[in-house]
């Protein structure tokens, strides 16, 4: 801790950053995603979401990035330095926008919990593909510490800690 810490009277303690889950499921560790770049962690270290909802919703506050045009992922630029990557389904670039519909666009500033994207789970599932979703910190060197939470979760609940 410096000098100037002491005198504004900050502690050393480091900043605990949220992202909250972006859909309702079961969160699950990021090695049981059936597609190495996920599993890997090539893109980010992250976790994955096995969703029994139709909604994805802002994992934080933020400005997207970029929402692709097919509607099946959506990467944001947290507030709190995160890159948020969501890919809802695997492959599932595949379906061309096909189940999906978009709620945002490119450079708009988001509140948590604001919706996204709606997609048809059944459908994608119908079609044969898997709907896990990971949620991916794609800057996540930046990071000292990524802890992921796993279990049943809701939009919203705790889902990644970062910690600068």
């Amino acid at each position: 801790m410096g000098l100037f810490d002491k005198l504004l009277g900050k502690s050393a303690k480091t900043e605990d950053l949220g992202i909250y889950s972006p859909t309702e499921g079961e969160a699950v560790s990021i090695n049981q995603v059936n597609d190495p770049t996920f599993s890997e962690e090539i893109l980010g270290k992250g976790v994955a979401v096995r969703p029994t909802g139709t909604q994805v919703v802002a994992p934080c506050d933020g400005t997207v990035e970029m929402m692709f045009d097919t509607g099946h992922a959506v990467s944001l630029q947290a507030d709190n330095g995160a890159e948020v990557l969501i890919h809802v389904g695997l492959e599932t670039v595949n379906l061309k926008g096909t189940h999906y519909t978009v709620h945002a666009a490119n450079g708009d500033k988001v509140k948590k919990g604001q919706l996204l994207i709606t997609f048809d789970r059944e459908a994608i599932q119908a079609d044969g593909y898997d709907t896990i979703t990971p949620v991916v910190i794609c800057n996540s060197d930046s990071f000292s510490q990524v802890e992921v939470h796993t279990g049943p979760v809701q939009p919203g609940d705790p889902l990644i800690t970062l910690k600068k």
